[in-house]
C-alpha cells in the first residue's frame, strides 16, 4: 500500500493542457505526488490563443476545497487563476482554517496577452490571499502590479523582493525570465535572506504553463518535506528539463510547443 504525499491545487482549467489545473497535476504525478484540484473557471485555449473563460460559482470552488482539505492530508496547497474577487474571497474563505502551506501564483495575463484577472482581484491578492502565503512566484510583470512600480533589471528586482516579502510576510520568488541579459529568479523570504536562482535560456521555444509547473512543482516539493529553499531549486531543474525536452507539432496556428513533464524526479 503506498500513502504518497498530498498536494492540492486551485486553478483555472486548460482544454490544451499545457497550463493550469491540467499542468499541475502532471507537474505532481511526475514529482511523486497525488494532485487534488479545484476548479475555478473554464478556459477555452491553445498555446497563443485564449477565446473564451467562464467562471465556477465562488460556492462551488470553496467547497471543492473544504471537501479536499477534510478528505486527505494535503501537505501543501496552490493556487493559479483564480479570475475574480468572489474567487479569490471563496478560496481564502476555504482556507482560513486550515491554513496550509500555500503557494500563490498570481496569475494575471496569458502569455498572449490575454487579460485573465478582474480589476479588483488584485486588492483582493493585496489584502486576503498573499498574506496567507508561504510563497508568491509572480513574474515581473505581476511583482510589478503588486509593487506598484516598473521593473526592469536586477537591483529592481531585488528592491521590490524585500518590499513584497515585508509588506506581505510571505516569501516571494520573482521570476526574472523577462529580463535582458541572463535570466535570474530572485527568492527573498521575510527574515531577509535573498538567493539569486541564474537559469539557462533555452532558445527557439515558446511554450506556456511554465509558471503553472514552477509553482506546483514547489508546492510538490513542499508536501514532500522539502525546505522552501531546496523545494525552489529541485522545482527550477524540473521545468527546465520540461522545457528542454518539450514537444512539438505543427497545425492551423502554426507550430505549438508543450512541455514535456515525463522528465522524472528531481532528488
Amino acid at each position: 500500500m503506498q500513502t504518497p504525499p498530498v498536494a492540492l491545487t486551485i486553478a483555472g482549467s486548460d482544454n490544451s493542457a499545457g497550463a493550469g489545473a491540467q499542468a499541475d497535476l502532471k507537474t505532481f504525478t511526475a514529482l511523486g505526488v497525488y494532485g487534488l484540484t479545484a476548479i475555478t473557471c473554464v478556459v477555452a485555449e491553445v498555446p497563443g490563443k485564449v477565446s473564451a473563460i467562464a467562471p465556477v460559482p465562488p460556492e462551488i470552488v470553496a467547497e471543492q476545497i473544504r471537501l479536499s482539505l477534510s478528505a486527505y492530508p494535503v501537505g501543501a496547497v496552490k493556487t493559479g487563476l483564480l479570475h475574480s474577487r468572489a474567487a479569490i474571497e471563496a478560496v481564502c474563505g476555504a482556507l482560513e482554517d486550515a491554513r496550509p502551506l500555500l503557494v500563490v501564483d498570481p496569475v494575471m495575463m496569458s502569455t498572449s496577452g490575454v487579460e485573465l484577472l478582474e480589476l479588483d482581484g488584485i486588492d483582493a491578492y493585496r489584502t486576503r490571499l498573499l498574506p496567507m502565503a508561504t510563497l508568491a512566484t509572480p513574474n515581473l510583470d505581476e511583482a510589478a502590479v503588486l509593487w506598484g512600480h516598473a521593473i526592469a533589471s536586477l537591483p529592481a528586482m531585488k528592491e521590490a523582493g524585500y518590499a513584497l516579502s515585508a509588506r506581505f510576510g510571505c516569501a516571494f520568488l520573482i521570476k526574472g525570465g523577462h529580463l535582458k541579459g541572463k535570466a535570474v529568479d530572485l527568492l527573498v523570504t521575510p527574515d531577509g535572506r535573498m538567493t539569486e536562482f541564474p537559469g539557462a535560456r533555452i532558445r527557439g521555444v515558446s511554450t506556456h504553463g511554465t509558471g503553472c509547473a514552477l509553482s506546483a512543482a514547489i508546492a510538490a516539493g513542499l508536501a514532500s518535506g522539502k525546505p522552501l529553499e531546496e523545494a525552489v531549486t529541485c522545482a527550477k531543474e524540473f521545468v527546465t528539463r520540461a522545457i528542454a525536452r518539450h514537444y512539438r507539432w505543427t497545425g492551423i496556428y502554426g507550430e505549438i510547443h508543450a512541455l514535456n513533464y515525463q522528465s522524472g524526479e528531481t532528488k
